[in-house]
């Protein structure tokens, strides 16, 4: 029996088969559950939908990935098509994964003092708020008892130079889902986060998340860096029944980095440098 045998829900975030949405889907599917994925809208003048192709390659063949919609969170009538898929091919749903963020490449490449006001507001809008906007339309078709999950990041904890204005969203998503976790509270619907360890996604391509590997993998205490399927099944934990009293929690699978207050053992290495 599979630990999300009868359950359902929506995965919103994959980009391609690197994205930790994509890990924590397959880990859901393999375990029995149903899911409802949504891809970025794709141009008009885009013949090839490049978007919705680059999604369905990684939910084409899968028994248990169930539909495909285009859903630009920024939209709120996205956002009620998104909520009808799911009743037309769900009825009800038991989770959802919000895997989103962005900020304009602009702002993320300067110093996070010269950050635009619009884009700021973009950041903030697609980041954090889409969090809200989405469980406030599907909070109606929630079985009590579900859970909520979002992915933030470290740099929302801590000042790590190069996120910049993504790391004052994260911090606000983190906030976010203790509040939200309140507000869900009388259903039994849980909400948490997972901060995960720099990986090899597009998104993490945008902010030199490569010298983030080295360091982790230097400094952690478990000296190593962290892999897709363990944030699968960390997700799969929080997503399911296994986890019923643990909600407004940000649990960090990073091979233990944020627990360090030194580099640790990459500093016994410095020492060995040539002064």
């Amino acid at each position: 029996m599979g630990l999300f045998d009868g359950k359902k829900g929506l995965i919103l975030g994959v980009a391609n088969d690197r994205s930790i949405a994509w890990a924590i889907a397959k880990r859901i599917m393999e375990e029995g559950g149903q899911c409802g994925f949504t891809h970025l809208p794709d141009r008009p003048d885009d013949d090839k939908k490049k978007n919705r192709r680059r999604v369905s390659m990684c939910t084409d063949g899968h028994a248990n990935a169930r539909f495909l919609v285009s859903c630009d969170v920024q939209s709120d009538a996205d956002i009620d098509a998104l909520r009808q898929a799911a009743v037309d091919n769900f009825g009800t749903i038991d989770f959802l994964v919000h895997s989103i963020a962005f900020a304009d490449r602009n702002d993320l490449t300067r110093d996070t003092v010269e950050t635009s006001r619009d884009g700021f507001k973009l950041a903030m809008d697609i980041s954090v708020y889409s969090l809200l906007a989405v469980s406030r339309a599907l909070r109606g078709i929630f079985n009590d008892g579900g859970s909520i999950l979002t992915m933030t990041y470290y740099g929302g904890e801590k000042c790590i130079p190069g996120y910049n204005v993504m790391g004052i969203c994260k911090a606000a998503l983190d906030a976010t889902v203790k509040y939200l976790a309140y507000d869900m509270g009388p259903r039994q619907i849980r909400v948490n986060a997972i901060s995960a360890g720099p990986l090899k996604t597009l998104a993490a391509s945008l902010v030199g998340a490569s010298g983030m590997q080295l360091l982790y993998e230097k400094a952690s205490p478990l000296g190593r860096n962290i892999t897709h399927d363990e944030v699968g099944k960390s997700a799969a934990y929080l997503l399911s029944d296994m986890s019923s009293g643990v909600t407004g929690e940000i649990l960090h699978v990073d091979a233990g980095y944020n627990a360090m207050g030194s580099p640790g053992r990459l500093a016994d290495e410095l020492e060995k440098l040539p002064k």
